[in-house]
């Protein structure tokens, strides 16, 4: 096993047209220079000293390591598309050169861009962007030592790590997809559209955890039946256009920090690993809050939930079971 840790930074996490409907506050790039050096600095002190990092135009690995001797960067892409691409092309070349950990800054959306890259990656994802379902609210350099811990084989990632769920999306004309969180369909004309989700368009959700203390839509399922990312099974909600007859309930939720929504219920069920649920256009598909792609009047999809996704560190777990190794007898 290699004695690295991996960095995937997206530059542009928690900055984008939410900061302006909504209320929520915004990650900036000082902000995110911060939080990678803590996390160099947590790795450091337990052994690491080689770093395999996203290049991206703000150059945070540079100025959070730029003062910092006796370590190495190593910049996995020469390259950038300037998109989400950047990302999965980065976790696979990690993937390609055995990185034994990885740090992720962003939200579920990011996230999502970089298991697409590397399915199973090894990860603690830390957040830094909007609606953060996925990536946790830790202080980087536990985050940093814990991954370091990892990668010097001080703790087993099967001892300290937990595979997540993921929405399996599949249909004709070579669809393949998925999710870390939610996977909705809404009855909105614009694929592009970053503006908040309108509960008069939503049609149905695919949920792989739901907290009442979340925001985005996995509040919405958590106000209803609480799902934890370590039960084996989903949550599937069907929604009601307020007015329409259809709702058995109304629910208030925190669409988007300190946004607000009522919302029409039609239904809410259990949804077993592998259950495929139909979905027929003509709807627009948005995956961890991002819309993504329209389904057509004549086509279908089929959404499934299993748990084959990334490797989640709990960093509470590593340290517990890591701190012989930093203690000098």
């Amino acid at each position: 096993m290699k004695k690295c840790i991996g960095l995937i930074v997206n530059p542009r996490s928690g900055g984008d047209v939410r900061r302006a409907v909504a209320a929520a506050g915004r990650s900036t790039v000082e902000e995110k220079v911060s939080i990678v050096r803590r996390i160099v600095l947590g790795a450091m002190a337990v052994g690491i000293t080689d770093f395999y990092v996203n290049y991206e135009p703000m150059q945070i690995m540079r100025r959070a390591t730029e003062t910092l001797r006796d370590i190495e960067i190593h910049y996995v892409n020469d390259s950038m598309t300037f998109t989400e691409d950047d990302s999965t092309l980065a976790a696979r070349e990690l993937q390609r050169l055995q990185v034994p950990s990885v740090a992720v800054l962003g939200g579920d959306g990011t996230n999502r861009a970089v298991v697409k890259g590397w399915q199973d990656i090894p990860v603690i994802p830390v957040s830094t962007g909007t609606n953060n379902a996925f990536p946790d609210f830790i202080e980087p350099t536990v985050a940093g030592t814990a991954l370091g811990l990892v990668a010097m084989g001080s703790v087993a990632l099967d001892d300290v790590s937990v595979r997540a769920k993921l929405v399996h999306v599949s249909g004709g004309d070579n669809v393949s997809d998925l999710a870390l969180v939610d996977a909705v369909a809404v009855n909105d004309p614009y694929v592009g559209s970053l503006e908040l989700f309108d509960p008069q368009t939503m049609n149905m959700a695919i949920l792989t955890q739901a907290d009442p203390a979340a925001i985005g839509f996995s509040s919405v399922g958590g106000l209803l039946r609480p799902l934890t990312a370590s039960e084996d099974e989903a949550l599937f909600v069907k929604f009601a256009p307020i007015g329409s007859g259809r709702e058995t309930m109304r629910i208030k939720a925190p669409t988007a920090p300190g946004h607000y929504d009522v919302i029409g219920i039609e239904e809410i069920r259990s949804l077993s690993f592998g259950e495929e649920i139909p979905l027929s256009g003509e709807v627009l598909l948005a995956f961890d809050g991002e819309r993504k792609f329209r389904v057509g009047n004549d086509e279908t999809v089929q959404l499934r939930v299993q748990r084959d996704g990334p490797r989640v560190i709990d960093p509470s777990i590593t340290m517990r079971l890591g701190r012989q190794s930093m203690i000098d007898n």
